[in-house]
């Protein structure tokens, strides 16, 4: 029995050829229309105008945005929807990457989080109308799992839903604490954007050549205002469906001993293996479904019963429905430690570069095969109330006040596994293409026969995000070159972690037929990879849906009853209570106009962390819930200086000091110990982490030498007083201090190696880059080949951060995790009046994961790292405006399906971790505007 994705055609090049065909003679017709100026009739050319040039589409968004960047006193940068649901992208993440020094991860084939200017998702705070926000969607564990870390998910949003973005990337005092990196600012439509009634919808279908499918996608928006613009209401909702093809092979790390390698001291292989040798801990072949159901609503009322007060009230609700399916074939015996995994294999051949067995044929290895099933909903909601009063022409008051929670329920983790144990003539090899090894099993991997049902894993997890905010400002124009504006702020924030756990242990099986765990053919079905290109493409994994059907392992009774694991119980809450005082200004330095703003803002952070402690009591083990309370202060001053040296030159200057709290799962007190597939973690809170403090100072140059054209460069500089950094050591379980009933249920014993990682505060170290950005209209061009212009931009950063050893002894100097040194984007447009369309490709380099590595010992100076590979994305797109009510679009995101890649590496060698492919997006759609 194969799966639903067994036999995928590739029509990918037959859909482009034939919408490229249809358009052809339309794309040609534009293109002559927007060269040929339209013939005035004799009575128009009798009478005298004055022309008026309307700049529409992307090319207005882009004005808008640059509108934005000039009149700011700070550092910042803006995307501005070119119309109603027209967002330039159809990822909140990939429409940011789009801004220099803005790099995006991706999870399946989407963007999920943003890294600004070297510095993660963790130091970047998100405000959704105004109000500071977190949300946390499922993944894979090779993705890390649900997300529970301050980083925001922007996939969790449609990007039909907003109408700008906005990335402040200096600090000013009435922004709120929290960012080291950028604060990004999203906002939704509201009524009063529009002149009156306005509604528009957009229909597209979304086609994935990795798994052969099309989606539906959607997008409406409505709106209207009554008596004279006194009362506004505002209606959006996006709906899309998305199933995608996840490809790819893994090691999860590189292992080693310390006889041998960890392998049978008898092995005949010649030369007998040294003792650091390493060798692939997981290797396999991976194939991950994912399929997810996305819906949007915002809503907004307005209310301006003078023109000096405003009220605006706005919701905004978003739900992913997802499931994911994954499937792997691995030699799981090289990563047991204990008596019947590693130690049991014999090396029979092996060729051995820079200390690691990247070829290797074996004997006495134990073989599974994975099915696991992941159903996860993510639902947030947010509601705010904005108010602002002007007394006086020189004294305003604003307000606002907004609740938002995001809820992460994952009820259904599950796996079932398979083994074949002790199997002769096993090899790998990873010579030719270390991301496609040739793997070798001894035997058919397609057939059923002799695999025994060995392993039924039960999870269930959910994460919650809530805020609650309030705030009071006022806009004092004391003359007319000075501004006093001031405002108090209040914040509460709630975390909560929590997971529930078979009870029973998880090696405990049913029988099948006969009384026996040997797994009939009609349980089991196919996994095929098509577009990679490895081998084995085929693999015989168990049919999840029989398993759980057959013997009700979803059912929460009997043998697959849960109960709580609470070890994962952990709860964060923070009060944060902040002020702000800022004086606004502007004057003349001789002819050169002078504006800015000085000020400072304090905060007071009342932090209570919760978690259990693990410990043993004699011959027992004892947990404990504990809670820890904290409080700190800070006081935070900052600068934003602007001088207008000639009437399109500006030169900015910002100085600031900022904080970015630790992130949650750091905090929490306690031992937390986890086995999940693959991974074996023993993981220690730490509730007393400092936040990571910075001094940092920018100066930027930008010339608006045209309409809708600027060029600018600027350099930046953080001095990162302290860093959070977890520490990462493999050592078996049975050296933690834990007792060995910790582990029951887990499959796991005492031998194995576990991962023990803890959170600590380290030196620091200083980040330095700057960035170039020019964006151009080519108007200076003759006939069509004005509507062209360009987008480019291109930023360095580096770093020099102190990491430790888990011992606290200073290892090496390296970037910040996350940080690429290097990433670019460059777009191309064309803006005509009835055809339009946009190329553009994204780069980011290489970048850090983890330092130091976790194979200790892997070099001797502790200089082991894990890292990504940098990408280049290629997206584009084209409309046909039919008439002023109906387009047509065709869009392409990841056209050359560029992988994902990453590696453990020391000075002497790479070895592969990771690699995989999603495959391309296409998308027809068409969209009418009332």
């Amino acid at each position: 029995m194969q799966s639903r994705y067994s036999h995928r055609k590739t029509p990918v090049t037959v859909l482009a050829l034939s919408i490229g065909l249809a358009l052809q003679l339309n794309v040609m017709s534009a293109f002559a229309q927007d060269a040929t100026p339209a013939q005035a009739s004799p009575d128009e050319e009798s009478v005298d105008t004055l022309d008026t040039v309307v700049v529409t589409g992307y090319r207005a968004s882009l004005e808008k945005a640059l509108d934005i960047k000039r009149s700011e006193k700070g550092m910042v940068d803006a995307i501005v929807a070119e119309d109603i649901g027209k967002f330039p992208d159809l990822n909140l993440a990939e429409s940011l990457q789009r801004i220099p020094g803005v790099v995006i991860a991706r999870d399946a084939g989407e963007g999920r989080s943003i890294t600004v200017r070297g510095l993660g998702p963790q130091f970047t705070r998100v405000r959704l109308n105004g109000l500071e926000a977190m949300s946390s969607v499922g993944s894979s564990d090779g993705q890390g799992g649900a997300n529970r870390s301050r980083g925001f998910d922007f996939n969790v949003f449609a990007s039909d839903l907003f109408s700008q973005l906005i990335v402040r990337k200096t600090a000013s005092a009435d922004v709120e604490e929290g960012s080291l990196g950028a604060t990004v600012d999203l906002r939704t439509a509201r009524p009063f954007d529009y002149d009156g009634f306005t509604a528009s919808a957009n229909l597209q279908g979304s086609f994935n050549d990795a798994s052969d499918t099309t989606s539906p996608r959607f997008a409406g928006l409505i709106a209207n205002s009554w008596a004279d613009g006194m009362f506004g209401a505002l209606l959006s909702v996006a709906y899309s469906e998305r199933q995608t093809l996840d490809e790819g092979t893994g090691t999860v790390r590189w292992s080693g001993g310390t006889t041998n390698g960890g392998f049978n001291p008898a092995s005949p292989y010649t030369p007998a293996l040294a003792a650091n040798v390493y060798a692939p801990r997981f290797p396999r072949y991976t194939l991950q479904e994912h399929d997810q159901k996305r819906l949007g609503v915002t809503a907004s009322l307005q209310f301006k019963p003078s023109s000096k007060t405003l009220f605006s009230l706005d919701a905004l609700y978003s739900k992913i429905d997802a499931e994911r399916n994954e499937k792997y074939i691995e030699a799981n015996g090289l990563s047991k430690t204990g008596a019947t995994g590693k130690p049991q294999i014999l090396v029979r051949d092996g060729v051995i570069e820079n200390g690691a067995l990247v070829y290797g044929l074996f004997d006495n290895v134990d073989i599974r095969s994975e099915s696991r099933h992941d159903e996860w909903t993510t639902t947030f909601k947010q509601l705010s109330l904005d108010g602002e009063h002007r007394f006086s022409d020189n004294f305003r008051l604003t307000g606002k006040i907004g609740t938002s929670k995001s809820d992460h329920d994952n009820p259904v983790q599950a796996t079932v596994m398979m083994d074949k144990l002790d199997v002769d003539g096993y090899s790998y090899d990873y010579r030719g293409n270390a991301n496609l090894p040739v793997l070798n099993y001894g035997f058919d991997p397609t057939s059923p026969a002799g695999w025994n049902l060995a392993v039924i894993r039960l999870r269930q997890n959910q994460v919650a995000n809530t805020f609650d905010t309030g705030q009071l400002d006022f806009e004092w124009g004391l003359n007319p070159s000075l501004t006093l504006r001031g405002g108090i702020q209040a914040k509460n924030y709630g975390f909560t972690s929590s997971e529930r756990r078979r009870t029973a242990a998880e090696t405990i099986v049913p029988t099948f037929t006969g009384g026996t765990t040997a797994v009939p053919a009609d349980m089991t079905e196919l996994a095929r990879l098509s577009g990679l290109g490895g081998s084995p493409n085929d693999w015989v994994v168990l049919n999840f849906s029989r398993i759980a059907e057959t013997f009700g392992i979803l059912s929460d009774s009997g043998t697959y009853a849960l109960s709580n694991f609470v070890a994962s119980d952990q709860a964060i809450s923070e009060q944060d209570r902040g002020a702000y005082l800022m004086g606004e200004f502007s004057t003349d330095l001789g002819p050169v106009p002078f504006s800015g703003n000085l000020g400072v803002r304090y905060v007071r952070t009342s932090q209570s962390a919760s978690g259990i402690a693990t410990t043993r009591v004699g011959a027992s083990t004892v947990f404990t819930p504990v809670t820890v309370l904290r409080e700190y202060d800070d006081v935070l001053p900052s600068l934003n200086l602007v001088a207008e040296v000639a009437p399109d030159f500006l030169i900015r200057f910002g100085a600031a000091k900022v904080m970015s709290r630790p992130p949650l799962g750091s905090l929490t007190p306690g031992v937390t110990v986890s086995v999940s597939g693959s991974a074996r973690t023993v993981s220690a809170g730490n509730p007393l982490l400092d936040p990571v403090r910075a001094k940092t100072a920018d100066l930027g140059f930008e010339w608006y030498f045209n309409e809708g054209a600027m060029l600018g460069v600027a350099v930046f500089y953080k001095d990162i007083e302290s860093f959070i950094q977890t520490t990462r050591e493999t050592r078996p379980f049975s050296t933690s201090g834990l007792d060995d009933s910790v582990l029951v249920g887990t499959g796991a014993t005492a031998a194995d190696d576990f991962v023990f990682s803890v959170p600590l505060n380290t030196p620091g170290g200083e980040l330095t880059g700057f960035e170039v950005n020019y964006t151009q209209s080519f108007t200076f061009l003759p006939g069509p080949w004005s509507n062209f212009g360009t987008q480019l931009n291109y930023t360095y950063v580096d770093s020099q951060i102190q990491y430790l050893l888990s011992s606290g002894v200073a290892a090496q100097k390296e970037d910040l995790t996350g940080l690429s040194k290097t990433s670019w984007n460059a777009t191309l447009f064309y803006e005509g009046k009835r055809f339009s369309g946009r190329v553009s490709a994204t780069n980011r380099s290489d970048y850090l994961i983890q330092v130091p590595g976790t194979e200790v010992g892997f070099d001797s100076a502790g200089n082991g790292v894990h890292g990504q590979s940098g990408t280049t994305v290629l997206d584009a797109s084209v409309r046909w405006k039919i008439n002023d009510q109906f387009e047509l679009s065709l869009e392409g995101n990841n056209l050359t399906n560029e992988a994902q890649e990453s590696w453990v590496s020391n000075p002497n060698v790479q070895l592969p971790l990771e690699y995989s492919q999603t495959g391309r997006q296409f998308l027809l759609g068409v969209r009418y505007k009332f």
